[in-house]
């Protein structure tokens, strides 16, 4: 009988989706989260805390496969060096992990902190695949959610997103961690670009709603690294297949998807 395959972050915008197709595939899951749940249908919950270094070497134990996904707003880099150990530990054969596309390229504290993982799955000696990949259209609502509520909404300069559906994500999520380990694989990515302006629109759009704008200016490195597309997959990269109007339309009732194209401002 296969072995158990640990998910962290099971509950969470990807982990919600990587867990049922893991179970599609046959396969036992247990997940390992803060808060303990009854198991259900082959699916089996376990509490610990991956920051806090608590109850990791529990959940690892009878794995060979571990599919890293917890993320927070800070700390994920010693989180997965926590998982890491225990995982070389107990000998999982096969570590897949998410990251963030431009991890090693913005120069943002929580970019660091995602590349500072990936070097610590890397180091670790346990066989690995890292999967890197655009901001998730769910995260991106919440972005511009909380900017249209702002009576004038802020228009970053040259701010370009490529967002990725959670669901396209999650394919091939459960896809690597069923197979070989791989190392870095192609960057996953949304199949359009578009400027944050337009992201806004289209969610006040979508709402009926309305709102004047003001052009601003991202500073420093971090503003020079987005204005030269450093956070895009542009060459080289996979991409999904729901766009965020798609999104927009499931979430929130958007009208008819614009025309598709390469890059927006």
């Amino acid at each position: 009988m296969a072995s158990p395959i640990l998910v962290t972050g099971g509950t969470g915008t990807l982990g919600r989706h990587v867990v049922p197709l893991l179970r599609e595939a046959g396969r036992d899951v247990r997940v390992l989260s803060r808060r303990g749940r009854e198991p259900a249908d082959g699916i089996e919950y376990v509490t610990g805390d991956l920051l806090k270094d608590e109850g990791i070497e529990a959940a690892v134990a009878g794995s060979e496969i571990v599919v890293h996904l917890a993320g927070g707003a800070k700390g994920d880099d010693e989180a997965t060096r926590n998982l890491v150990r225990a995982s070389a530990r107990a000998e999982v054969k096969h570590l897949v992990f998410i990251s963030v596309i431009g991890a090693d390229r913005v120069p943002l504290a929580w970019l660091k902190t995602q590349l500072d993982a990936e070097r610590a799955v890397i180091d670790s000696g346990v066989p690995w695949t890292i999967q890197r990949a655009a901001q998730f259209h769910d995260l991106v609502l919440k972005v511009v959610r909380s900017m249209a509520r702002l009576p004038v909404v802020p228009n970053p300069g040259g701010l370009r997103f490529q967002p990725v559906d959670a669901r396209d994500v999650a394919v091939r999520i459960a896809g690597l961690a069923l197979g070989e380990p791989a190392g870095r694989v192609p960057d996953l990515a949304g199949p359009e670009v578009y400027g944050m302006g337009e992201l806004v629109r289209g969610y006040l759009r979508a709402r009926g709603k309305r709102r004047p704008t003001m052009p601003v200016r991202i500073p420093g490195k971090a503003g020079r690294a987005y204005r030269a597309g450093d956070n895009l997959a542009l060459e080289g990269a996979d991409h999904g297949t729901r766009t965020w109007e798609d999104f927009l339309h499931e979430e929130v009732g958007a009208g008819p998807a614009r025309p598709a194209t390469s890059a927006s401002a």
